[in-house]
């Protein structure tokens, strides 16, 4: 799982009218649906959904609140309606439980929402895709929390209060209070259940940070500077033509500061040769050439060719003229660079428990025997990528997962098994903006740190940078 923001950014064009008018809890409830019953991913599909139903950006802003405002906090709201009806909702069909949690979330979290709206709303929602049965069990069901809040319980300090109070799977909190201790899961935990800033990385090969926010200021898109790296910011305001227009144009790539700050790790310089060896759709390669300032090669490769397409656009888009696509697997990265590379990244795919901010679907469909398939498959790109590497060269691992499998054991039995390379500390790492220091990430091994959401502001991730040894 790659954390770089959309593949593609914003919609690139005028919404599309949908067939008839629909609602902001029409939306969700079709993306809920999807996200239950077919295991799909909430950001596509919301940004699909909202693209037909062409919503105004205030209703957009509601469909996206409950969609994941739903999905961030599932347990609380299923331990409430658990409290006011007989009927397990594991019984009941999926988009009629999708009509109860999108109802008891506005009851329990928006405020902003008068109750008999969203009650009303819910029976609605209820009478187009069930029967009178199905509508009169919601209408029933959300008005009795409506009429008597249902407190949810602290727990204590237990994992099993802690996952309840803060809506994440017991597994989960038991390993993280394992490692953290219990404030600082509590902390975690709140961090993945806030909605994570609008950040993105500014395009340096049209100008110096501060003149492209500049332009973008003029294109209606306000933002702050990132307080971790010159070249990234937060937008402030901006309406939807105007984040349009600005993306279009190439002025900026939707990218999470933390995915930022592993391209600022692989520290490549400008007439380099250059492994993105997991590019994806190349959020991180764009940014490897922007550091390069458009000098040099990077060689980004993918085996779906649909990703390699997709980078091929987004180089074109930002202006980047030394990405050469490959849609090979790190298997072939040997053969693709004579001679070996200055730099490798392996941004491996991983089970993406450091976004849970921003895919808040992955921790009800994770189990921890999913934990070392991954991280099997993680080793066996790295030992693939290692081979691409010159005498001297940097590799640097990268997964958005704070799961010791996928990090730093991951790390531990490449270091045991290639006596060829060596860790390398990290320091001054993340670097800082505006004179100000950033908080130091959190060792994790040696040549090893995490970056994690309640401490940092960014997604999670687990790094750790190799030296191949000069003979």
């Amino acid at each position: 799982m790659r954390s770089d923001g959309p593949a593609d950014g914003p919609r690139a064009g005028p919404a599309r009218p949908a067939a008839r008018p629909r609602t902001s809890r029409e939306v969700a409830l079709e993306v809920l649906h999807r996200v239950d019953a077919d295991r799909a991913f909430s950001g596509v599909l919301l940004r699909t959904a909202l693209d037909r139903a062409g919503l105004s950006a205030v209703d957009e802003a509601l469909a996206t609140e409950i969609t994941l405002g739903t999905l961030r906090h599932r347990a609380e709201v299923d331990w409430v309606l658990s409290q006011v009806t007989r009927t397990p909702l594991g019984d009941l069909p999926s988009r009629i439980r999708a009509v109860l949690r999108i109802g008891a979330y506005q009851l329990l979290f928006l405020d902003r929402v008068p109750p008999s709206a969203a009650c009303s709303q819910a029976v609605e929602l209820a009478k187009q895709v069930g029967h009178p049965g199905t509508a009169r069990l919601v209408n029933a069901v959300l008005r009795r929390i409506a009429a008597s809040p249902i407190a949810i319980p602290d727990g204590g300090g237990a994992p099993e209060g802690i996952a309840l109070r803060h809506s994440h799977p017991a597994w989960l909190v038991g390993r993280w209070m394992a490692r953290f201790g219990s404030e600082e899961t509590r902390a975690l935990c709140r961090a993945n259940n806030a909605a994570p800033p609008a950040a993105i990385r500014l395009n340096t090969l049209r100008g110096t940070p501060e003149s492209v926010a500049d332009a973008l200021e003029r294109l209606g898109v306000r933002t702050v500077p990132s307080a971790l790296l010159p070249e990234g910011a937060r937008i402030v305001s901006a309406s939807p033509d105007a984040r349009r227009a600005a993306y279009a144009g190439g002025w900026y790539s939707p990218q999470d500061e933390g995915s930022m700050l592993v391209g600022r790790l692989v520290a490549p310089l400008p007439g380099e040769t250059v492994i993105d060896a997991c590019a994806g759709s190349g959020g991180k390669t764009i940014h490897l050439a922007a550091l390069m300032e458009n000098q040099g090669r990077i060689v980004a490769c993918d085996p779906v060719p649909a990703k390699i397409d997709a980078l091929v656009r987004q180089c074109a888009r930002t202006g980047v003229r030394i990405v050469d696509p490959r849609p090979i697997a790190a298997a072939h990265l040997e053969a693709a660079v004579p001679g070996g590379a200055d730099r490798v990244l392996v941004d491996a795919p991983c089970s993406g428990l450091g976004v849970l901010r921003r895919r808040p679907e992955i921790k009800w469909r994770l189990r921890p025997e999913d934990l070392p398939g991954l991280a099997a498959r993680q080793l066996e790109i790295l030992e693939d990528a290692a081979r691409a590497v010159r005498p001297g060269g940097t590799l640097v691992l990268a997964v958005c997962s704070l799961e010791p499998e996928e990090g730093s054991e991951v790390a531990a039995r490449f270091l045991g098994a290639h006596a060829g390379f060596e860790p390398v500390p990290v320091t001054g790492w993340p670097p800082g903006a505006g004179g100000a220091p950033a908080p130091a990430a959190l060792p994790a091994g040696p040549g090893a740190a995490l970056l994690t959401p309640h401490r940092h502001g960014t997604d999670g991730f687990f790094v750790a940078v190799f030296r191949r040894r000069t003979p």
